[in-house]
């Protein structure tokens, strides 16, 4: 009975596996909709970067919930959090990766419409040549591969930490012991 108990506890899961887990799958489709992006021409628009989020804020919700069906039924707000901010890493991971590997190599001239949309957009703002060329001129190191993989990187697991302390507001469900 006890060799039950044991195997019982050790086949919970924890959350660097269940955080590993959708971690991928956001990272999978996180690519994928980077790819539609690109293919439309969308890649300018800011208001579909946040659908991203949305997103994520879904996969933190079926983590957590895996998190405690597969476990005891409880999850602290910490374990909540980490659970989150650990599948965004591993998120990030993979679609810097693949970001970097697109950019440098397969789509080329993705920064270029970048920058030539962030042209268009001052232009429209009613910005002066010279201020453009100033503005363009700022964020030139920004935007080549190696700067945009990094600040990619380092902002979604900003953001990621954000909507994982969020979610985990609602989701989490402390042990009565704990209380």
């Amino acid at each position: 009975m006890e060799e039950n108990e044991v195997f019982e506890e050790n086949d919970a899961p924890t959350t660097k596996s269940v955080a590993k887990k959708w971690g991928i799958i956001n990272g999978l489709i996180s690519i994928a909709f980077f790819i539609i992006i690109d293919v439309t021409g969308q890649a300018g628009n800011q208001a579909l970067s946040w659908v991203g989020y949305v997103i994520f804020g879904v996969i933190v919700f079926l983590a957590h919930k895996e998190f405690k069906s597969e476990g005891d039924g409880y999850m602290s707000y910490g374990q909540g959090l980490g659970i989150g901010t650990l599948a965004m890493v591993f998120s990030s991971l993979i679609s810097s990766v693949f970001f970097f590997i697109y950019v440098s190599f397969v789509s080329t001239s993705f920064i270029e419409a970048i920058k030539e949309n962030q042209i268009i957009s001052m232009q429209e703002d009613g910005m002066s040549d010279a201020e453009i060329d100033q503005a363009m001129g700022f964020t030139e190191f920004f935007m080549t591969p190696v700067a945009m993989t990094v600040m990619g990187f380092i902002f979604a697991i900003f953001f990621g930490f954000i909507v994982s302390l969020l979610v985990s507001i609602f989701t989490k469900n402390q042990a009565p012991e704990l209380r």
